[in-house]
């Protein structure tokens, strides 16, 4: 885990189009966690034995998916979350549209995608940053960053960090996979690693926000069809 975010961090609500196809919003946790709107039963019973405040953050992350599906993919906006055995979420039955949330310091994100693995990350920006954990995170380029003020330091691990963990997100391992494998150059707003592409929200995000996907096999006709087609 990266250290703790710094006290007062900005909070921000975005939807955007991060790449063609791949939808991401992001908006603050501040509906109570007894608050249903906007939400499924199965979502309410993910969270009914669940801490206040880790039911609060986890029904924050599904109303923002929620809204983000019947924005762009109506007749996914009711589908039952399940998760992977490596806890990646997915929506059952509907294989072939990827989704990822996050959630950090009291906000939250969501992304999805047709036809395509997608994760998203944001992260706050920690108070502070040792030069171990930033050299893991910005391996050949930690020079550039090592002599930077505590402030732009930790900021720039954040965005660094949100890229590598929305890799790992869209390849469905989470924090177990490959989260140091990435050659990121820091300050980019987008590249590629192996399959995945990913982009970092530079411009419209104060918070450090990054997506990351990749298109999944070609679908079987006789069985999938474009979810956006459907007028249902």
């Amino acid at each position: 885990m990266i250290p703790a975010p710094a006290s007062g961090a900005a909070v921000t609500r975005l939807h955007t189009e991060a790449a063609p196809g791949v939808w991401v919003v992001v908006e603050p946790v501040s509906t109570p966690a007894d608050d249903s709107a906007g939400l499924t039963p199965h979502d309410l019973a993910a969270a009914e034995h669940l801490p206040e405040w880790r039911a609060r953050e986890l029904l924050a992350a599904r109303r923002a998916l929620r809204r983000l599906l019947a924005a762009h993919f109506p007749q996914a906006r009711h589908a039952p979350v399940a998760y992977t055995d490596r806890g990646a979420p997915r929506l059952e039955d509907l294989p072939r549209l990827g989704i990822s949330v996050s959630h950090d310091g009291g906000t939250v994100a969501a992304c999805a995608a047709l036809d395509h693995a997608v994760g998203v990350d944001l992260q706050h920006p920690p108070d502070t940053v040792s030069d171990g954990m930033l050299r893991r995170c910005a391996k050949t380029h930690t020079e550039r960053l090592a002599h930077l003020p505590m402030a732009a330091r930790t900021r720039e691990f954040a965005w660094l960090w949100t890229v590598r963990e929305a890799i790992v997100k869209a390849d469905g391992t989470g924090l177990a996979g490959g989260l140091w494998t990435a050659d990121i150059t820091p300050y980019s707003r987008h590249g590629a690693s192996g399959r995945h592409r990913w982009v970092s929200l530079r411009e419209q995000s104060p918070i450090p926000l990054s997506c990351a996907y990749a298109p999944l096999s070609a679908p079987t006709p006789s069985v999938e069809r474009p979810l956006e087609n459907d007028s249902e």
